[in-house]
């Protein structure tokens, strides 16, 4: 199993990037302001703290009015977006980008980004990043399960207790496996709890359980969230622990959630950042970059229990408040979890997406 010793390799890194002088943040600022707007799109306000994201923009950029499209939407669902956009300057056409890392090489090979290296490009791992700054790594977290305690007398600890009987009618994904990177990768994490080596082989070895849990009847086709676990049609909902810790703030007891790192197939996923190569506004787009990536952008991900990209920098050079670090789940739960790289992320996308309906034949929506 890889560690996130990968992200230890920060402090080695000897590129230098041209920052961002003060005059030209400046010269950004003045014409993002006048272009006067920023696209979204699928930015929930729970996930990984994007509302509190979201507020700190406007709050330090009032002139720029934010246009949030479909916060539902899963990566395949932006990128075409961006297709269905080009030529278009008007406010369906989405200026950035947040998607899983297996779809940002497919992105800029498709030509659907343009570059742009934010001034605190040196601090972000050179191995979640393109070298040309088509696409970067923003933040992270592990598969977990979110468990509705009033339903679930126990709380199951690993994906083979999924298939016990007393969890019939109750375990969903937070996504469609067709199209989310979330629940694509969930069925990863499923496939190499399962013996399965990360990407094509645990990708089918993933569908093959999930086949099993449904013919168990156990899995609810229904998109799972915090208010289907606490309506308890989906008591048990598999999605990234930021999420899942979000979800129990939010519902603050009502019901009692229970938050679970498996114990086998601890699966890490990393989400990158891109501006659309038809952004009606790029400059608008190149001064949210620059903020997610400030040190206040960082800080805010990780309220929202999301590891950002510049977490261990920011951690060497004293950035991070103690406060947000203790409210972080304990630092065994990660210690044992796997980073595909993007070819194996790649594989287990095209097994799953390809094969959903052939093998497993239940419609998430």
């Amino acid at each position: 199993m890889k560690s996130m010793n990968w992200l230890a390799g920060i402090a080695a890194l000897l590129s230098t990037t041209s920052m961002v002088q003060a005059q030209d943040l400046a010269a950004l600022e003045a014409a993002a302001m006048e272009e006067g707007m920023l696209t979204t799109i699928a930015l929930p306000h729970s996930w990984c703290g994007y509302g509190e994201v979201i507020a700190g923009f406007k709050a330090k950029y009032p002139e720029i009015e934010v246009n949030e499209l479909n916060p539902d939407a899963g990566s395949a669902d932006e990128l075409e977006a961006v297709r269905a956009n080009k030529g278009n300057t008007g406010p369906q056409a989405p200026d950035v980008l947040d998607i899983g890392l297996s779809f940002g090489p497919q992105a800029k090979e498709e030509g659907l980004l343009q570059p742009y290296k934010v001034s605190t490009w040196d601090e972000i791992p050179e191995a979640i990043k393109d070298p040309e700054g088509y696409w970067y790594g923003d933040y992270y977290g592990v598969m977990s399960f979110m468990v509705n305690k009033d339903l679930i007398d126990t709380t199951p600890e690993d994906w083979s207790d999924l298939l016990k009987p007393e969890y019939a009618g109750s375990v969903a994904l937070a996504g469609d496996p067709r199209a989310s990177n979330q629940a694509i990768l969930s069925v990863l994490a499923a496939g190499m709890a399962n013996g399965g080596a990360a990407g094509q082989e645990a990708g089918e070895k993933g569908l093959e359980f999930f086949k099993q849990l449904n013919e168990a009847g156990n899995f609810v086709p229904v998109i799972g969230k915090a208010g289907t676990l606490a309506q308890g049609a989906t008591p048990i909902t598999i999605m990234w622990d930021y999420n899942a810790l979000a979800a129990r703030d939010t519902l603050n007891g009502n019901p009692p959630v229970d938050v679970v790192v498996p114990k086998t197939g601890v699966l890490a996923g990393v989400y990158v950042q891109a501006i659309s190569a038809h952004a009606p506004h790029p400059n608008a787009a190149k001064l949210w970059m620059e903020y997610i990536y400030s040190d206040e952008g960082q800080n805010l991900w990780l309220k929202g229990y999301c590891h950002p990209a510049r977490f261990n920098a920011m951690a060497a050079d004293g950035k991070i408040p103690q406060e947000l670090i203790d409210a972080l789940p304990p630092a065994e739960a990660y210690e044992q979890a796997y980073f595909p790289t993007l070819d194996e992320q790649g594989a287990n996308n095209d097994a799953v997406v390809g094969g959903w309906d052939s093998v497993v034949g239940a419609n998430v929506q």
